[in-house]
């Protein structure tokens, strides 16, 4: 069986970046959009899938280390 190819947070995070800025320039033809934000729905999966993984090894660490639960954390307009 072949290993699992690592996911990079940063570097999707980076590519999202670019596809969202193409994308509001209203430069590209409807179906490289459409491509490109195909493209971004595949990167924002894997990077929820990515921050899920990261949650739940928090999760057993503070377990496993006797600490308290995680709470949910709450976006506060400025």
């Amino acid at each position: 069986m072949a290993a699992a190819k690592k996911f990079d947070l940063e570097k999707s995070l980076a590519n999202l970046e670019e596809l969202v800025e193409e994308l509001e320039s209203g430069d590209l033809p409807l179906e490289a959009a459409m491509k490109k934000f195909e493209e971004g729905i595949k990167l924002t999966r894997g990077c929820q899938t990515a921050l899920k993984e990261a949650e739940q090894k928090v999760q057993v660490l503070l377990k496993s280390a006797g600490g308290e639960s995680l709470e949910d954390f709450e976006l506060t307009d400025p």
